[in-house]
């Protein structure tokens, strides 16, 4: 296995710049500026904070209500603060305690849970590794695996240290899972479909995967040079977000990029690819990336709820097709999707650099 530099190393050694690999190109970095001046921002748009609280309300204009801004939000954004979402504060806050006790420890102790991704090994303890076509490196370490269906996670893989890393991770999937579902059922009602459609469509409870990616940003000594992650946007049907209240995530929005705000308690929801592709692009998967800074480590918890590899076809649903508003989205696996993106992405990376 080839030893790969990590970030944090890389941060800690007392740099005062960073190494070629992790600067941005020139286009790139005329939008990068002080995410902290940049979060006290109170004009332009704003990501709209949800309130699931009515979301199962036994008053049907009320259940309505909240049905109808959790969709208005899809349609016009696609990511959103969700507040009042059922899960306890106390489990978010051992999941993130937990999870940053795990990046707290020595560099060699993390490395007996380091990913070995030229294997296929793609869960466990990682940095970007550079295969772009530009070589570009991201301003980041992680922590990937899947966290449920209890039957298909690999507890070997899991960090034994934090002792309650694996029980509070565990209870956090299930209650994420919980949340899926009342958000894919309000959702499908929101675009008129039958309650539990989409995500029938995305494999339903026995097969839709959440896979959790703890990502971790050490202080950088140029901010204004890197990116904590690079623009994308996420090919899950939903990707639920924690953070330890660092600012950092930034959607492209009506042509600009603008910074979410900290909302505590909240968790960060993105409609992602799967969803646009199967409402035929009445949902938004929004461009967004994440910023780094000097003075704080920004960690988050992103859980990506993902429909299987190769069993479900993805393709507009009938019902969003008409001759007005014909398939915007050739059929595809979810594995084909993902290689199509890379495939592109690579391609414009190839272009862009005969450019330059």
């Amino acid at each position: 296995m080839v030893a790969v530099e990590r970030v944090e190393s890389l941060a800690e050694s007392g740099i005062k710049s960073i190494p070629k690999e992790y600067i941005r190109p020139k286009e790139e970095l005329e939008s990068i500026n002080d995410v902290f001046q940049e979060e006290k921002k109170e004009d332009g748009p704003q990501v709209p904070t949800i309130d699931l609280q009515n979301i199962e309300s036994e008053d049907e204009e009320t259940r309505e209500k909240c049905v109808e801004e959790l969709k208005k939000a899809a349609l016009d954004w696609g990511v959103m603060h969700l507040i009042n979402h059922g899960i306890p504060v106390d489990l978010m806050e051992r999941v993130k305690k937990s999870g940053q006790e795990f990046f707290g420890l020595p560099v060699e102790e993390k490395e007996k849970y380091a990913n070995d991704q030229a294997s296929g090994k793609i869960q466990g303890y990682g940095s970007k590794l550079a295969n772009n076509a530009s070589g570009q490196l991201e301003w980041e370490d992680y922590f990937f695996h899947l966290v449920y269906p209890q039957d298909k996670r690999d507890l070997s893989l899991w960090p034994k240290t934090p002792t309650d890393y694996i029980e509070a991770t565990s209870e956090y999937a299930k209650c994420l899972r919980s949340l899926a579902t009342k958000v894919f059922k309000a959702l499908s009602i929101g675009l008129g479909l039958e309650p539990h459609r989409l995500e029938k469509q995305v494999g339903g409870f026995e097969d839709l995967l959440l896979q959790m990616k703890i990502n971790y940003y050490p202080k950088c000594p140029q901010p204004e040079l890197a990116l904590g992650v690079e623009a994308h946007t996420d090919v899950s049907a939903l990707t639920f977000i924690l953070h330890n209240m660092v600012p950092g995530l930034q959607l492209f929005y009506e042509g600009k990029w603008v910074t979410a705000k900290c909302v505590p308690d909240s968790i960060i929801m993105h409609i992602g690819d799967t969803l646009e592709i199967l409402s035929n692009g009445k949902f938004k998967s929004i461009l967004h990336r994440g910023l780094v800074n000097k003075e704080k480590v920004r960690v988050s918890w992103a859980v990506f709820c993902e429909p299987p590899k190769d069993k479900i076809v993805l393709k507009p649903l009938p019902e969003m097709v008409s001759v007005e508003s014909p398939a915007k989205f050739p059929p595809r696996t979810f594995a084909q999707h993902i290689e199509h993106k890379l495939f592109r992405k690579e391609q414009e990376e190839l272009v862009s650099e005969k450019k330059a």
